[in-house]
Protein backbone atom coordinates (compact mmCIF):
# COMPACT_ATOMS: atom_id res chain seq x y z
CA UNK A 1 0.00 0.00 0.00
CA UNK A 2 1.33 3.11 -0.73
CA UNK A 3 2.20 5.78 1.42
CA UNK A 4 0.06 8.48 0.46
CA UNK A 5 0.82 11.18 3.90
CA UNK A 6 2.35 13.62 1.19
CA UNK A 7 1.58 15.05 -2.09
CA UNK A 8 5.45 13.88 -3.73
CA UNK A 9 4.29 10.56 -2.83
CA UNK A 10 0.93 10.24 -4.29
CA UNK A 11 2.71 12.19 -7.02
CA UNK A 12 5.61 9.25 -7.55
CA UNK A 13 2.99 6.28 -7.05
CA UNK A 14 1.13 7.82 -10.41
CA UNK A 15 4.54 8.29 -12.04
CA UNK A 16 5.84 4.96 -11.22
CA UNK A 17 2.33 3.00 -12.29
CA UNK A 18 2.50 4.81 -15.54
CA UNK A 19 6.48 3.73 -16.20
CA UNK A 20 5.14 0.04 -14.96
CA UNK A 21 1.96 -0.04 -16.89
CA UNK A 22 3.98 1.14 -20.12
CA UNK A 23 5.31 -2.78 -20.30
CA UNK A 24 3.67 -5.21 -22.63
CA UNK A 25 5.26 -8.47 -20.58
CA UNK A 26 7.50 -9.57 -17.80
CA UNK A 27 10.54 -9.42 -20.77
CA UNK A 28 9.76 -5.73 -21.40
CA UNK A 29 9.20 -4.97 -17.67
CA UNK A 30 12.98 -6.91 -16.68
CA UNK A 31 14.20 -4.58 -19.04
CA UNK A 32 12.64 -1.39 -17.45
CA UNK A 33 14.02 -3.01 -14.43
CA UNK A 34 17.27 -3.05 -15.23
CA UNK A 35 17.13 0.62 -17.08
CA UNK A 36 15.77 2.10 -13.68
CA UNK A 37 18.50 0.36 -11.53
CA UNK A 38 20.83 1.71 -13.47
CA UNK A 39 19.32 5.07 -13.23
CA UNK A 40 19.20 4.56 -10.24
CA UNK A 41 22.71 3.60 -8.95
CA UNK A 42 24.21 6.73 -10.89
CA UNK A 43 21.46 8.86 -8.51
CA UNK A 44 22.67 6.95 -5.41
CA UNK A 45 26.50 7.50 -6.14
CA UNK A 46 26.24 11.22 -7.22
CA UNK A 47 25.92 13.99 -4.74
CA UNK A 48 26.03 16.51 -7.40
CA UNK A 49 22.91 14.30 -9.46
CA UNK A 50 21.19 14.35 -6.43
CA UNK A 51 21.45 18.34 -5.96
CA UNK A 52 20.70 18.88 -9.56
CA UNK A 53 17.36 16.60 -9.35
CA UNK A 54 16.18 18.50 -5.65
CA UNK A 55 16.95 22.32 -6.81
CA UNK A 56 13.94 24.20 -8.14
CA UNK A 57 16.20 26.79 -10.01
CA UNK A 58 16.38 24.94 -12.60
CA UNK A 59 14.07 25.51 -15.64
CA UNK A 60 12.05 22.96 -17.21
CA UNK A 61 14.48 22.72 -20.58
CA UNK A 62 17.50 23.22 -17.93
CA UNK A 63 16.70 19.88 -16.25
CA UNK A 64 15.82 18.72 -19.48
CA UNK A 65 19.05 19.25 -21.22
CA UNK A 66 20.61 17.70 -17.67
CA UNK A 67 18.94 14.29 -16.97
CA UNK A 68 19.12 13.65 -21.08
CA UNK A 69 22.66 14.02 -20.17
CA UNK A 70 22.75 11.83 -17.47
CA UNK A 71 20.94 9.51 -19.39
CA UNK A 72 23.37 9.28 -21.86
CA UNK A 73 25.90 8.69 -19.86
CA UNK A 74 23.96 5.81 -17.78
CA UNK A 75 23.24 4.64 -20.80
CA UNK A 76 19.61 4.63 -20.40
CA UNK A 77 17.50 4.71 -23.44
CA UNK A 78 14.11 3.69 -24.77
CA UNK A 79 10.66 3.37 -22.27
CA UNK A 80 12.80 4.72 -19.38
CA UNK A 81 15.24 7.07 -20.81
CA UNK A 82 11.93 8.79 -22.53
CA UNK A 83 10.15 8.70 -19.13
CA UNK A 84 12.78 10.70 -17.10
CA UNK A 85 12.87 13.07 -19.78
CA UNK A 86 9.07 13.55 -19.25
CA UNK A 87 9.52 14.29 -15.64
CA UNK A 88 11.97 16.64 -16.33
CA UNK A 89 10.19 18.25 -18.90
CA UNK A 90 7.16 18.33 -16.44
CA UNK A 91 9.20 19.52 -13.61
CA UNK A 92 8.99 16.63 -11.29
CA UNK A 93 12.80 15.42 -10.97
CA UNK A 94 12.08 16.10 -7.02
CA UNK A 95 10.51 13.34 -7.10
CA UNK A 96 12.56 11.18 -8.91
CA UNK A 97 14.04 9.05 -5.59
CA UNK A 98 9.93 8.40 -4.68
CA UNK A 99 9.18 7.45 -8.39
CA UNK A 100 12.45 4.56 -8.29
CA UNK A 101 11.28 3.38 -4.84
CA UNK A 102 7.53 2.78 -5.90
CA UNK A 103 8.47 1.47 -9.02
CA UNK A 104 10.72 -1.19 -7.55
CA UNK A 105 7.86 -1.95 -4.76
CA UNK A 106 5.58 -2.80 -7.78
CA UNK A 107 8.23 -4.83 -9.68
CA UNK A 108 8.54 -7.03 -5.85
CA UNK A 109 4.65 -7.26 -5.60
CA UNK A 110 4.66 -8.35 -9.01
CA UNK A 111 7.37 -10.90 -8.06
CA UNK A 112 5.45 -12.18 -5.07
CA UNK A 113 7.73 -10.03 -3.09
CA UNK A 114 7.72 -7.92 -0.11
CA UNK A 115 10.11 -4.74 -0.37
CA UNK A 116 12.33 -3.39 2.53
CA UNK A 117 14.26 -0.23 2.44
CA UNK A 118 17.30 -0.61 3.93
CA UNK A 119 19.66 2.15 5.15
CA UNK A 120 23.47 1.47 5.91
CA UNK A 121 26.35 3.69 7.30
CA UNK A 122 28.30 1.75 4.24
CA UNK A 123 27.89 -0.30 0.88
CA UNK A 124 26.68 -3.97 1.69
CA UNK A 125 28.63 -6.73 0.04
CA UNK A 126 27.22 -9.22 -1.91
CA UNK A 127 27.53 -11.69 0.94
CA UNK A 128 25.71 -9.02 3.33
CA UNK A 129 22.84 -8.48 0.99
CA UNK A 130 22.60 -11.98 0.69
CA UNK A 131 22.46 -12.81 4.32
CA UNK A 132 20.19 -10.08 5.32
CA UNK A 133 17.76 -11.44 2.56
CA UNK A 134 17.63 -14.71 4.00
CA UNK A 135 17.09 -13.26 7.28
CA UNK A 136 14.99 -11.32 6.08
CA UNK A 137 12.72 -14.32 4.29
CA UNK A 138 13.04 -16.43 7.44
CA UNK A 139 11.36 -13.78 9.56
CA UNK A 140 8.53 -12.68 7.25
CA UNK A 141 7.85 -16.11 5.08
CA UNK A 142 8.43 -14.59 1.75
CA UNK A 143 11.01 -13.28 -0.76
CA UNK A 144 12.29 -9.46 0.16
CA UNK A 145 13.32 -6.95 -2.32
CA UNK A 146 15.84 -4.82 -1.18
CA UNK A 147 15.72 -1.00 -1.68
CA UNK A 148 19.06 0.05 -0.07
CA UNK A 149 20.51 3.52 0.79
CA UNK A 150 23.88 4.74 2.10
CA UNK A 151 24.04 7.52 4.84
CA UNK A 152 27.50 7.56 6.42
CA UNK A 153 25.88 9.49 9.20
CA UNK A 154 24.81 6.21 10.88
CA UNK A 155 28.15 5.88 11.82
CA UNK A 156 27.43 1.92 11.81
CA UNK A 157 24.65 -0.64 11.59
CA UNK A 158 21.55 -0.52 9.53
CA UNK A 159 18.21 0.91 9.89
CA UNK A 160 15.20 -1.86 7.99
CA UNK A 161 12.13 -0.56 7.16
CA UNK A 162 9.59 -3.39 6.15
CA UNK A 163 5.47 -1.77 6.06
CA UNK A 164 4.74 -0.03 9.22
CA UNK A 165 7.93 -2.03 11.12
CA UNK A 166 11.16 -0.88 11.76
CA UNK A 167 14.53 -1.77 13.07
CA UNK A 168 16.99 0.89 13.91
CA UNK A 169 20.17 -0.92 15.10
CA UNK A 170 22.09 2.57 13.84
CA UNK A 171 25.10 3.72 16.14
CA UNK A 172 23.66 6.90 15.64
CA UNK A 173 20.71 5.88 17.06
CA UNK A 174 22.01 3.99 20.42
CA UNK A 175 24.53 7.35 21.20
CA UNK A 176 21.68 9.21 20.70
CA UNK A 177 19.96 6.71 23.05
CA UNK A 178 22.88 6.78 25.48
CA UNK A 179 23.16 10.29 25.52
CA UNK A 180 20.07 10.88 26.76
CA UNK A 181 20.16 8.03 29.53
CA UNK A 182 23.85 9.96 30.88
CA UNK A 183 21.15 13.36 30.91
CA UNK A 184 18.91 11.90 32.99
CA UNK A 185 21.55 10.14 35.36
CA UNK A 186 23.24 13.89 35.39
Amino acid sequence: MADNSSPVSGLAERYATALFELAEDDKALAALETDVGRFATMHDESDDLQSFIRSPIYSAEEQLRGITAVLEKAEVTGTVGNFFKVVAGNRRLFAVPEIITAFRRLMAEKRGETTAQVTSAEPLTDDQIASLKAALKESLGKDVALDIRVDPALIGGLIVKVGSRMIDSSLRTKLSSLKLAMKEVG
